[in-house]
């Protein structure tokens, strides 16, 4: 077990070492132009071109700026998104100051979402499994087909025109100034947002529950725990779903992480003022420090909930641990 997490810990910093070579390219050396006038707008003053440039490395070696820019990916108190190259020199603030204040709202938007989609998808799934070619299965496969093909933002239009602006039963978008999170939660602003996200991540999972979970199912083992006389409840809950869950699970890590990086299209839809939001309005204004502190957020957000999926699956599946 101890191998098998060190394996996954490994490749997990390399590919963190892969996005953050990728990132410094593609925003810093790759683009034409002198990224210090990129990183503060062509009206400031040449004193202020002057500081961004020293602050940001440039009028340092290749290694030495990527070294700086990487060091920012390191979870490490005054390392982690550190103001010397993370700093928004658009609104004169560190982009770590941006992102924690905003990133309250994902949290709560992903946290919420996931809660709806696992408590809608898995029971279809298992429904839909269990009585194959039903009533209950065409309904249910019905609503996967629905959830897979509608888009995000048009399911996020409909929900605000049916429920705020016809039957007036749910609140406008965004969150009122000076209302905290929490409080925006029990007063249901975050009720359409997180319908608009579950409704397409709770069919896909239904439909990946189902066949795992019929193929599961006809296994040998399955077999012989109805032959010790369990009812079929048991054998389906404790002994079907257990090991036809475990494709959900992997699902499941890198959904959430890339929730945590910014629910981009519902964020703005809903006006939600959370870190995808934040990434969009940056790319818009050019502001590329933000756009890279973003990315290097959502990356370590994507890898650490892939490494506990890791951890989750190894204890699910045993085998896994003495590959």
């Amino acid at each position: 077990m101890t191998r098998y997490l060190i394996r996954r810990a490994l490749f997990m910093i390399f590919v963190l070492w892969v996005v953050s070579i990728l990132t410094f390219l593609i925003f810093v050396k790759l683009p034409p132009g002198n990224p210090a006038i990129r990183a503060v707008g062509r009206t400031q003053t040449p004193e202020t071109i002057a500081n961004a440039k020293r602050a940001l490395g440039l009028d340092k070696p290749v290694w030495v700026q990527y070294a700086r820019f990487a060091k920012g990916l390191v979870p490490w108190p005054g390392w982690f998104l550190n103001k010397q190259v993370y700093f928004s020199w658009s609104n004169f603030i560190p982009v770590k100051t941006m992102i924690f204040s905003r990133l309250p709202v994902t949290l709560m938007l992903a946290a919420g979402a996931a809660v709806v989609w696992l408590l809608i998808g898995i029971p279809v799934g298992i429904v839909s499994a269990i009585r194959p070619h039903s009533a209950a299965d065409r309904a249910g496969m019905l609503f996967a087909l629905f959830g897979v093909s509608a888009p995000v933002f048009w399911l996020s239009y409909v929900l605000l025109y049916v429920f705020w602006f016809r039957l007036h039963i749910a609140p406008s978008s965004g969150i009122p100034i000076g209302m905290g999170v929490i409080s925006a939660a029990l007063h249901g602003r975050f009720v359409l947002p997180w319908i608009a996200l579950a409704l397409t991540y709770s069919a896909f999972y239904a439909r990946i529950l189902r066949s795992s979970l019929i193929e599961t199912m006809h296994e040998d083992f399955i077999r012989t725990a109805r032959a010790k006389g369990l009812s079929e409840h048991r054998v389906i809950l404790r002994h079907g779903v257990r090991v036809a869950i475990t494709p959900i699970v992997t699902l499941f890590g890198i959904d959430l992480g890339y929730l945590l990086g910014g629910a981009i299209i519902v964020e703005n839809v809903f006006n939600l003022q959370g870190v995808g939001q934040l990434g969009i309005q940056s790319l818009f204004t050019n502001d590329f420090p933000t756009v890279m502190g973003v990315t290097v957020m959502a990356a370590v957000f994507i890898v650490v909930a892939n490494l506990v999926v890791d951890v989750v699956y190894a204890f699910l599946d045993p085998r896994v641990r003495y590959e």
